[in-house]
This record gives structure tokens, sequence and C-alpha cells, in this order.
């Protein structure tokens, strides 16, 4: 099963009431988060989530309220122990904002990589398979589409049918090969796993529904109101009802808006914009969280 929380809900600055915006997973005890503005760190323990369990973070852009977080999130790690590396990817340019951002943060205990991902580039993090798919902003900036793949059951069966040993079978069901002996011989047809696609600042684009087609969940940003779309227009934002009408194209399961704007207190004034058009939409707010599991286990 997959953990889903947003820590942080909110764009541009942070508020005393609401965190920049965020999204952390975690998935058989590792964790994975989405950008990393002022305050992240605080805002994910808020939310009930370890520091510690981070292997990899993700930034969609360098607009200071997606980024300017790190050096704080660092620091917090390596006061807390850590000693395992960390991967911090993004677009170009991410190795020079890493490098800028940790030059208050030299001495830690623990090294930090980074990647440059590109449209369409994929990455694996353990369970976690990754695809940057670029987006429709005033910068370069990535939405990303996260999946957990669900290989079949075990299959008796298949596995006596080829010649198989038994003590191999427990190894083979975790994906490992011995002597000759692959998973997909004692193993049935793969299985649905779990989708979940995080796209914010940007305008409507269609690849935001093509990469959330039929996703379990949509984390998606509605950072205005309808009477303010040519704001929305003039920033390269969206409206709630943007982010509604893509979540409705993608048939997803659910839609969590997100990066809610300063000038918008109170989102649930305007939340009907969204539902209106596709009925799953979610107000998301500071530390909402969601465990998503595997379609058979439901």
């Amino acid at each position: 099963m997959l953990d889903v929380s947003l820590p942080g809900t909110g764009g541009t600055v942070p508020q005393i009431d609401r965190h920049l915006s965020c999204a952390y997973f975690r998935f058989n005890g590792v964790g994975l988060l989405i950008d990393c503005g002022e305050g992240t760190q605080l805002a994910v323990k808020k939310a009930g989530f370890s520091l510690g369990k981070i292997t990899t973070i993700l930034l969609t852009h360098f607009h200071a309220d997606h980024c300017s977080g790190l050096p704080g999130l660092l620091l917090s790690m390596g006061n807390e122990g850590r000693t395992d590396p960390l991967l911090i990817c993004g677009p170009k340019g991410v190795d020079e904002i890493v490098k800028a951002l940790t030059i208050i943060a030299p001495e830690l205990p623990f090294r930090v990589k980074t990647q440059v991902l590109s449209d369409f580039d994929s990455l694996d993090r353990g369970d976690f398979k990754i695809t940057a798919f670029e987006v429709h902003h005033s910068s370069v900036c990535l939405g990303y589409d996260i999946r957990i793949s669900r290989g079949g059951k075990f299959d008796r069966e298949k596995a006596e049918k080829n010649g198989v040993p038994m003590k191999y079978w427990s190894k083979l069901q975790k994906g490992e090969t011995i002597d000759g002996f692959t998973p997909d011989m004692v193993l049935g047809e793969t299985r649905r796993g779990i989708h979940v696609t995080f796209a914010t600042d940007t305008r409507p684009t269609d690849i935001i529904a093509t990469m959330a087609a039929e996703a379990d969940l949509l984390i998606c940003e509605g950072m205005f109101e309808a009477s303010k779309s040519d704001r929305a227009k003039e920033s390269a934002h969206m409206t709630m009802a943007d982010a509604a009408r893509l979540a409705k194209e993608a048939e997803c399961e659910e839609l969590w808006l997100t990066h809610y704007s300063p000038s918008l207190p109170d989102p649930s004034v305007c939340i009907e914009e969204a539902t209106a058009i596709f009925p799953a939409a979610v107000q998301s707010y500071d530390g909402i969280t969601k465990t998503i599991r595997f379609p058979d286990e439901r």
C-alpha cells in the first residue's frame, strides 16, 4: 500500500496556517518528496512522516516556493543522524541550484547526488517507477507520474511444470533470478499496480490528462477561482475548474487540488467550481493523507 500526503498546499509564500506546496509518498518504509519550499521539513513532520525515510527529492522547477527549503531540510536530516546518500532530481540546472542552496549547509554527514530529468525521462527508485513530463509554466517545469508495479501471484502449478526447485520459490517470488530460474517461471500474470500523477505550476495542457489516464489519484494545482482566470493565464497557472476538466478527461479516480493562491484563504468558497465538473475533486489541506491499496487488496 502507498501512503500519499500533502504536508503543504500553498503557493507563492508560506502563510501562518498554510505551508508551501509539496507531496510525500511512502511505500515499504521508503519516502519520496516532491518539492521543498521554505519550511518543508516542519510541514513533513507535522503531517506525521519521517525526514529520515526520504531517499529521493523531485523538484518540479526552481521558483523559490518549490526549492528554497532545501538547506533547512538537509540540515535537519543531518542533525537527525542521516548518513545515507540522498538523490535530488529536477530539470536542467538542478546541479547548480543544489550547489548554490547548500552553500549554507556545507558539512552534511551524507552525500547529496543530483540528476537532471527531461521530458519523458524515466527514473527507477526501488519500488517507485517515475516518469517526468514537461508542463507549461513561465519557466521549465516538470510534472511527475509515479507508478508502483504489482507482480503476479505465485503459481505453484506453473513452478512445478517448469521444474523449479522448491528451495528457490521464495526468492523468485521476490524478483530474484537464481541458477537460471527466473521469476516469470513461478508467477502468474502481472496485476494492476498503483498510479499517482502530480502536476503543479502550469497552464492546462493535454499531457497532464494523458499521464494521469485512469490514475488512482491526480494531484493538481487549483491556484485560482474561476473569476481570476485572466490572472491564471498571466501567471501560467490554473483555476480549480481547469484542473477538474483535466481530471475528467483523464478518467482518474480522484483529484486533489493544491497550490492555493495566498489571495484564496478559504478554498471551500469555490470548490464547487471543481466538483460541478469532476465530482471526485477534493479540496486538499495541509496534512491530508490517504493510503492507496493495490486493486486486488481493496
